[in-house]
């Protein structure tokens, strides 16, 4: 579905990514590991069409990406989900939701049923509906976020440290989330500094670091390298 082919990004005069290759077939919950500053958000870049391709290919469903507009990418079906959720806390939780699906404003029905699915999902979200996003937890903006990415009815989901700030109950409510997101047959591509749920939910994880992929494997492979354990897992 997603292919990253020796690809090499720069924001202006400065190289955030050197020959990067990965990929996420379809239906794979797949993991970008890394500190902060690592270049899991400049790859979400890449995807989407921001920052400036210098070299290799990203191709999406047989169509390159590098050098597309972001707007097109968006119709691609390639949807982010960012990091700190980036909503509007004046506004309420149902309209920030529906703003994911300004591509589909045509489809009514549509929305109305993919609504419906959000809900069910984030069940904490339908008595608050009517609140405004900026009077809710963190947890709960959280998943305005992402129920905001699903209205956009991604084939592919970027999901930029959705975990950062949470408690760990919620880390670990949000993770079981994303897993059944990702089982109803969403493609899911997380960044993440979490290794530990992450991974347990990863068909494969890319390890990032000062822009370049420098480890690949499963759950199995990281969690047992004594490296990547003493950097992210712990133990």
């Amino acid at each position: 579905m997603l292919t990253f082919n020796d690809v090499s990004l720069d924001y202006g005069s400065f190289r955030a990514l050197h020959g990067i290759n990965l990929r996420a077939e379809d239906g794979e919950l797949v993991v970008l590991l890394g500190a902060t500053g690592a270049g899991k958000s400049s790859i979400f870049n890449a995807a989407r069409g921001l920052g400036r391709v210098r070299a290799g290919h990203i191709r999406f469903k047989g169509a390159d990406l590098a050098g597309m507009k972001p707007t097109d990418v968006v119709r691609s079906g390639v949807i982010q989900c960012p990091e700190g959720r980036k909503l509007f806390p004046g506004l309420s939780v149902l309209k920030n939701l529906m703003l994911g699906a300004y591509l589909h404003s045509g489809d009514k029905a549509g929305n109305r049923t993919r609504l419906d699915q959000v809900l069910e999902l984030f069940p904490a979200l339908v008595t608050r509906k009517d609140d405004p996003a900026g009077a809710l937890s963190g947890g709960q903006q959280q998943m305005v976020a992402i129920g905001r990415a699903l209205m956009s009815r991604p084939r592919l989901l970027l999901l930029d440290e959705p975990s950062l700030g949470l408690a760990p109950l919620v880390v670990r409510q949000m993770f079981d989330v994303i897993q059944t997101i990702n089982r109803a047959g969403t493609t899911v591509l997380l960044a993440e500094q979490n290794a530990h749920a992450a991974l347990k939910i990863a068909d494969r994880a890319y390890v990032v670091e000062g822009g370049r992929i420098v480890l690949e494997g499963t759950y199995e492979t990281l969690a047992g390298n004594a490296e990547v354990r003493r950097a992210y897992v712990g133990g």
